[in-house]
């Protein structure tokens, strides 16, 4: 009996020794079955960048037309901003040249342009022909204001001057003849309009203006010019109001001279911005800036080659950002006075986005090199380049402009339109 008890006693020793030593080889708190805790870190090995990561914001889609610019050339660049001239009724190769070579944005035409019908439609369809080389299409522009100003050709039926139509001083019949004319020049290929005249005739002797304005005060010149700007538009023509900052109190014609006209901002404000101002708030295309001296204002410089007047006035205190445009530098106003290179360049870094070149070949082709030389001197910058383009092709889109040809133009059917709205 003892010996049993012996033996479960040493059965009882053996077996608390044994559970002692494979204890010993395990957690504090965990059995071999127990699964590891959640949580814990020693479960598995750390991984790298153990921070959680932001998901990637999407990303932004880029504005095709920056898009556009970013392919282009330089000289395409300043092509854009270059309006030309040319000789005869039929395009040449001088007019190839500045299309192929220099990326011309557009082409204006005159009345040297124009033998009939027919023909004028043929040589806006060859401009837009050739320019197939390029991407961006033309600017077909014109000075189609009515009256003395008139670039149709005969067979289509003449339309009053802005002055008769002043006079009868009715908006809807205002609005009439800007659709009409819009209309007209459509069925000719033209898409621009340098139309119309918001020059308020103030002066009896001004000897450039005249019947060009719809009157002697403001609020007449707003009121019809206005609406012939919105009638233009409807035709799908692009209208350029002018002569910005008012062209109607000068006694000399910018064609042959400079006139300097000795009045005051705070004149300007009362009375000559004010159909200019109305046509920012009606979201006005472009507007086309004179060849003007104001020495009260800039005593160094005419306005179209003025920062104080185009970007101080037209782009700060008016708050335009639309296309701003040079009156013609062949004229005596500009060639008498300046290098036509550097008038360029001087205009374009006063504010100015297209220069308009509208006579001779070799001032064309002065007037695209001396901007591409400042261009690669740094004279003008390329942020300056590009937010000019960038307008322009922003108003080429806006009017879905295309290069595309049109078969025939009905005559009748424009001079229909015409003699219904000087019936209203």
């Amino acid at each position: 009996m003892a010996n049993v008890r012996r033996i479960i006693l040493i059965t009882v020793i053996l077996s608390i020794i044994a559970a002692s030593l494979i204890g010993c080889g395990l957690g504090k708190n965990q059995t071999p079955s127990s699964p590891p805790k959640t949580g814990d870190s020693s479960s598995k090995p750390p991984e790298s960048g153990t921070e959680p990561q932001a998901p990637e914001p999407p990303l932004e889609e880029k504005d095709p037309i920056e898009e556009r610019i970013d392919a282009m050339t330089l000289d395409e660049k300043i092509g854009q901003m270059v309006i030309v001239g040319l000789d005869g009724y039929n395009i040449d190769e001088n007019a190839k040249t500045l299309i192929e070579e220099k990326h011309v944005g557009g082409f204006i035409l005159f009345e040297r342009n124009v033998e009939d019908a027919a023909q004028l439609l043929n040589l806006t369809n060859s401009l837009k022909r050739a320019n197939t080389v390029n991407k961006i299409p033309l600017f077909i522009s014109v000075d189609e204001e009515g009256g003395r100003v008139s670039r149709m050709p005969d067979s289509i039926k003449k339309l009053p001057t802005n002055k008769a139509i002043g006079q009868i001083n009715d908006a809807d019949y205002s609005f009439g003849i800007g659709s009409v004319i819009g209309k007209e020049l459509k069925a000719f290929g033209f898409n621009m309009d340098f139309a119309p005249v918001l020059d308020i005739n103030s002066n009896p002797k001004n000897p450039v203006i005249g019947d060009r304005s719809f009157g002697a005060d403001a609020q007449t010149v707003t009121k019809l010019g206005i609406q012939t700007m919105e009638g233009i538009r409807t035709g799908g023509v692009i209208s350029v109001v002018k002569h910005f900052p008012g062209h109607g109190d000068t006694s000399v014609d910018s064609h042959i001279d400079l006139p300097s006209v000795n009045n005051s901002l705070e004149r300007l404000r009362s009375f000559e911005l004010i159909p200019f101002a109305s046509a920012i708030e009606n979201n006005a295309d472009g507007i086309m800036v004179a060849h003007i001296l104001l020495p009260k204002i800039d005593p160094g410089y005419p306005s179209s080659m003025s920062k104080k007047i185009i970007t101080g006035i037209l782009r700060e205190e008016l708050k335009y950002d639309g296309v701003i445009l040079s009156d013609d530098l062949t004229m005596g106003a500009i060639v008498d006075n300046y290098s036509i290179g550097t008038a360029a360049v001087k205009a374009l870094n006063a504010g100015i986005d297209i220069v308009l070149v509208c006579h001779e070949y070799e001032n064309e082709i002065a007037v695209v090199e001396a901007i591409k030389k400042a261009a690669n001197e740094g004279a003008i910058s390329m942020d300056k380049i590009d937010a000019s383009v960038y307008r322009i092709l922003a108003l080429k889109q806006r009017y879905a402009l295309k290069d595309e040809e049109i078969e025939s133009v009905d005559v009748k059917s424009i001079n229909d339109a015409i003699t219904h709205a000087l019936d209203r």
